[in-house]
């Protein structure tokens, strides 16, 4: 059993690797809402009279940073509330992704966390449209002063569950969000969907949480490959 200090890169063929704690993305990591999200920000988008290109590259960011590069100062306060609206008033077709139900049941409570660039309004909507049982410790963008791709997320999730960031695994679909691991020194998996696997830099990446098997143990939690 290898430790994530001394495995280095994951790899195609790792055994076994072995963390202190697990932090989650949700939007497309946990759950997929593309269609409530895309619907969303379309809405808003035609209300402020923002071309639809945008969107490229915006998944993974706080939506308090994306609306601030897209209108004016004067803007902002109301843009921001707008979009916040627009968003958990749509739920309507959010669901669960493969692999995750399994998944959280196996991690003990103390060893996961959601970490998300949503506010915690949006976050409770999401979950509660999925179905999903959230880990205790939900961090949002409201917890943290500055959102991914900054590390401070990251370092909170892991804070928050008393483990030194480096013995956490990150679990991502967003280059931004890989980018707030990394800088907060976590192991990354990258899972491919909301972007190609080319766009995902992180120590492995799976096209679903079914490619993995969680087991916790009293040392930890060990990642494996599913048969």
């Amino acid at each position: 059993m290898t430790s994530p200090s001394t495995s280095g890169m994951l790899g195609a063929a790792f055994d076994a690797v072995l963390f202190d704690a697990v932090l989650f993305d949700m939007d497309g990591t946990l759950i997929d809402s593309t269609p409530a999200v895309e619907r969303s920000w379309l809405q808003w988008a035609g209300e402020y009279g923002v071309e639809q290109s945008f969107r490229d590259g915006g998944h993974g960011q706080p939506a308090r940073d994306l609306v601030a590069s897209l209108v004016s100062e004067q803007q902002f306060s109301e843009a921001y509330a707008r979009i916040q609206q627009i968003e958990t008033g749509d739920i309507d077709g959010i669901t669960v992704l493969p692999g995750v139900e399994a998944t959280l049941v196996a991690i003990d409570a103390h060893r996961k966390a959601i970490v998300t660039s949503c506010t915690r309004a949006l976050a409770e909507a999401r979950i509660g449209a999925a179905g999903i049982v959230a880990p205790d410790l939900v961090i949002t963008v409201d917890d943290v002063e500055f959102g991914k791709p900054h590390p401070h997320p990251f370092l909170a999730g892991a804070a928050g569950l008393g483990f030194d960031p480096a013995r956490c695994l990150v679990i991502e679909d967003a280059p931004a969000g890989l980018a707030s691991g990394r800088a907060a020194g976590c192991v990354t998996i990258g899972v491919a969907g909301t972007h190609s696997r080319a766009d995902l830099d992180a120590d492995l990446v799976v096209d679903s949480l079914t490619e993995l098997v969680f087991t916790s143990t009293g040392a930890g939690v060990t990642v494996t490959r599913a048969d």
